[in-house]
């Protein structure tokens, strides 16, 4: 697949899981079930992978997660806040340029609207 048809099924995914759920719940209760629609559209994933930090001739022994990197190509960092704010953006940049990856997701699914939480960052 490519990174369109991916993020088209991340996205289809992720407004299914809103519209079942709705906006308010904890970001982990969101990551659980739209893992299960990964399942249903046959997307690999990893969730929470963890993930050294290259840092100069070095890599740093602190490492960090991210939420979601489906079909080893696309990020996706899921939030349940009253709006995205530049650092949300600035971060997940941050974890494209680490990982090599072209394209991530923010998704936050505190909206009323699904559509409205998305957020397409591209490296």
């Amino acid at each position: 697949m490519d990174l369109n048809n991916i993020s088209g099924a991340i996205v289809d995914s992720a407004i299914n899981v809103h519209k079942n759920l709705g906006p308010g719940l904890l970001e982990s209760i969101y990551e659980e079930a739209l893992c299960y629609e990964f399942e249903k559209r046959r997307l690999s994933y990893e969730r929470q992978k963890r993930l050294k930090i290259p840092y100069e001739e070095i890599v740093l022994k602190t490492d960090f997660r991210l939420d979601l990197i489906v079909e080893n190509k696309i990020i996706v960092e899921l939030k349940c806040v009253e709006r995205i704010i530049p650092i949300h953006e600035a971060q997940l940049l941050t974890y494209l340029k680490i990982t090599d990856c072209k394209l991530g997701l923010l998704l936050n699914f505190n909206c009323p609207l699904m559509k409205d939480g998305i957020k397409r960052i591209i490296l």
